[in-house]
């Protein structure tokens, strides 16, 4: 009878102990927190309480991982002002602050007041699972925290977590280096987003710029490792009227930081591996092209050479003595300066593989295209450069320089920028010749393969690795020794093409960067042997789907317009984005190919001509091209100009449409060809007959009446009827109300007889290349 009321005594102690031991994640006004207790996240991830660094013997207050097994803060309050004992105790107060107090009660350190703090009914602070300590109002915790640890970083950044500056309360949220290991005190380096002009990160030492890492391009910061290939987190980077902001998330479920070292030499990127160690994998290392403006104004640095420094082309040391005993702060001057305001003596020199100068004396706009954007810079004197703001979906927006170009340094970046030159210091598309020696120099720094290389990827160039042939020669698939794909075009003696076009493709292409124009990688000229790599297309090319009765099923209504739409904006941006404007003048279906997700980019540039000006045209006596695609006045007169792609396009969209061949095409009611098909049942009301049988389930109705309407706009007779490009993208995927098209060129089987056998010319030779 004795022990029941010892067991009750008992169950009563363990009820009082398990409770007082149970972790927790809140805190009201009456709950302070001392040295030796903790609060801890609801997932267990985070913990805070007081600690001491390393070997310090001083305490603060801060925010770790629970489970890490080295010991990692990341977030300390008090850095400045630390406690000599363990006397320290953390509260709330009841007006919502947060404070730091000593063993007699003297104030260590408050969180910082804000006006909703005189408001506040019930405040309560929470470690949240994010690693962000919030101050709430109980009544209203919908609405955003009164304070949050969020917004006052130390020397880390973690998921969720923004780096960048409100504008709607004036808090800047930078990175503080510590003064040490052992003290969290502010250190000598800030990680931070300058606004001025466009924004960009900037790493400063004191005041004094130690290092910059450029500006956001859609993808991520220029000059800084990037973030869109990375398969832990996703970035986000935001300009609006109530913030410029940049932030990360998880897309896996690890444990992720970015940390600025205390001695400014790292921003580190690492992760928790499965045994609970911290694992590297991004670290921006400060190195001889860190230094800010090393180079000085128009000056380049290069970790791979030395001297570092050199100046861009068309520019040259502006204080040799200076430059030349290994001091150059004083940067490059143009060799010869630009006519501003005349549209005859400057223009612009296209460089790739940099990081973006300074934007703090910079002029933007989100919605502007790249053809807008030089306009632009030549209406302004003090435009020096200008360069798409978004690299994403083959690049969008305006980003003008209006000042020296400064702290450019080489990096793995394939974002172009504009440079404003007199015209006589451009360089051309080409300006070597293939000697005796078959030697090729100035390749733009593309990469040189030898022949033994690809030898060994293509087995040789076995029959069973041939994948295709062209006019320059047959195809071959290819593996490197790392494993990467490659497809390897080899120019054969009895090519149509020969060294003039191998020349055109490698210079006119190496640096033409766009998501629906196939690679280069590299070329190869080895005594008779001329070859071009290319990155490998799985799905090889679209005549291969759309002519074949099994594969066409395989695409569906959607595959087809996202091919016809990424094919009009690879050819824009041929047309209106790349400095030298390319005519491509060989469009067809098998010039497109197809990636292992179905997009398409064009490929064969053997034949394409540069131009500068929107209006461009040339006449040419050695007209080539092929046979079904190539517009009248390009056949008959020689004149060739962006409207000559413009009439292939339209050729290729109703051959996707159709599901059949321009050249070659026939109906047993009439003779013509798959043109004057096509317009027959537009003139009837009857344009969703032409399309594919395969596609009677997957069609989207007005999106393939619109794609047959902007067809047949686009292979009117006369060149001035047909749309630009960029209006045809337009066309493709707004409701605009469409013009009524014209009669199409080459629309019966006879007259296109009457070109192919020469017959409608007698000035000019006609070379065609017939369909491959």
């Amino acid at each position: 009878m004795e022990v029941y009321p010892f067991l009750m005594f008992f169950s009563s102690t363990l009820f009082v102990f398990l409770s007082s031991s149970a972790a927790i994640d809140t805190i009201t006004p009456n709950q302070p927190i001392k040295d030796g207790n903790t609060l801890v996240s609801e997932d267990e991830t985070y913990e805070l309480g007081f600690f001491s660094p390393g070997k310090s013997q001083n305490r603060y207050l801060g925010i770790w991982y629970k489970h890490v097994s080295t010991f990692t803060t990341v977030w300390v309050a008090n850095r400045d002002t630390p406690i000599n004992d363990t006397s320290g105790k953390f509260q709330l107060s009841n007006e919502g602050k947060l404070l730091i107090l000593s063993g007699n009660n003297t104030l260590i350190w408050s969180s910082k007041s804000s006006a909703s703090i005189r408001n506040v009914n019930l405040p309560v602070a929470q470690l949240l699972d994010s690693g962000n300590l919030v101050v709430w109002d109980e009544t209203n915790t919908k609405e955003a925290p009164i304070w949050q640890s969020f917004d006052y970083p130390g020397d880390t950044l973690l998921p969720g977590q923004k780096l960048g500056k409100d504008l709607l309360t004036g808090i800047q949220k930078n990175l503080t280096s510590w003064k040490s290991p052992d003290d969290p005190s502010i250190g000598r380096y800030k990680v931070f987003l300058n606004t001025n002009g466009y924004p960009q990160t900037f790493e400063v030492e004191g005041e004094v710029p130690h290092s910059r890492f450029g500006p956001w391009n859609g993808e991520g910061f220029s000059g800084l490792p990037r973030e869109n290939t990375n398969p832990i987190f996703s970035v986000e980077f935001v300009v609006n009227e109530k913030e410029i902001s940049y932030s990360y998330k998880l897309k896996s479920p690890v444990l992720q930081r970015i940390i600025l070292t205390w001695d400014g030499s790292h921003l580190q990127f690492s992760w928790i591996n499965r045994t609970q160690e911290w694992v590297l994998y991004g670290n921006v290392v400060v190195d001889n092209c860190s230094q800010y403006g090393r180079c000085g104004p128009y000056g380049r640095c290069s970790t791979k050479t030395y001297p570092p420094c050199n100046c861009m082309e068309g520019f040259e040391p502006k204080v040799v003595e200076e430059w030349n005993s290994g001091d150059w702060s004083s940067g490059c001057q143009r060799r010869k300066a630009f006519d501003c305001g005349s549209t005859q003596d400057d223009g612009f020199q296209k460089i790739s593989g940099v990081k973006f100068p300074d934007t703090q004396h910079s002029w933007f706009n989100v919605s502007m295209s790249l053809r807008e954007c030089e306009m632009a810079c030549r209406r302004n004197c003090s435009c020096r450069a200008y360069a798409n703001l978004d690299i994403r979906e083959g690049g969008s927006g305006c980003l003008l320089w209006l000042d020296e170009l400064m702290d450019i340094r080489e990096y793995d970046d394939n974002q172009d920028l504009h440079i404003r030159m007199a015209t006589s210091e451009l360089p051309g598309c080409w300006t070597n010749t293939l000697n005796r020696d078959d030697q090729v120099e100035n390749l733009d720094e593309l990469p040189f393969f030898s022949l033994h290389k690809i030898v060994k990827a293509t087995a040789n160039f076995h029959i069973d690795n041939k994948i295709g042939e062209g006019g320059f020669g047959p195809v071959y698939k290819g593996v490197l020794k790392t494993g990467e794909v490659i497809a390897v075009k080899r120019l054969s003696e009895t090519s149509q093409q020969g060294p003039d076009e191998f020349k055109n493709e490698v210079m006119c292409i190496a640096k033409l960067q766009h998501r629906n124009l196939v690679k280069l990688l590299g070329y190869c000229i080895d005594g008779n042997e001329k070859i071009l790599i290319y990155e490998y297309m799985d799905n090889k090319s679209l005549d291969s789907f759309l002519f074949d009765e099994t594969k066409s099923s395989m695409l569906d209504w959607g595959q087809r317009f996202h091919i016809i739409h990424g094919i009009a904006k690879g050819i824009l941006y041929l047309h209106q984005d790349s400095r030298l404007q390319i005519i491509h003048r060989d469009l067809k279906a098998s010039n497109i190919l197809l990636d292992s997700e179905m997009n398409p980019k064009i490929s064969d540039f053997g034949l394409a001509r540069k131009f500068v000006g929107l209006d461009a045209m040339a006449k040419t006596r050695n007209v080539v091209g092929t046979y079904g695609y190539i517009s009248p006045e390009y056949a008959v007169h020689g004149h060739i100009s962006v409207k000559s792609d413009v009439f292939s396009f339209g050729v290729v969209v109703l051959e996707i449409v159709s599901g059949r061949k321009n050249r070659g095409f026939s109906h047993e009611g009439h003779s013509d060809n798959l043109l004057g098909h096509a317009w027959r049942l537009y003139k009837e009301d009857k344009s969703i007959e032409l399309i594919n049988a395969s596609l009677h389930n997957s069609c989207v109705v007005s999106q393939v009446l619109r794609s047959i309407h902007v067809g047949l706009l686009c292979v009117q007779q006369h060149a001035e009827d047909r749309p630009t490009m960029s209006l045809v993208v337009s066309m493709l995927v707004s409701e605009v109300m469409l013009p009524p098209p014209k009669q199409p060129a080459f629309f019966t089987e006879e007259s296109c007889r009457e070109l192919e056998f020469g017959l409608s010319s007698n000035e000019y030779m006609i070379t065609l290349l017939y369909a491959r």
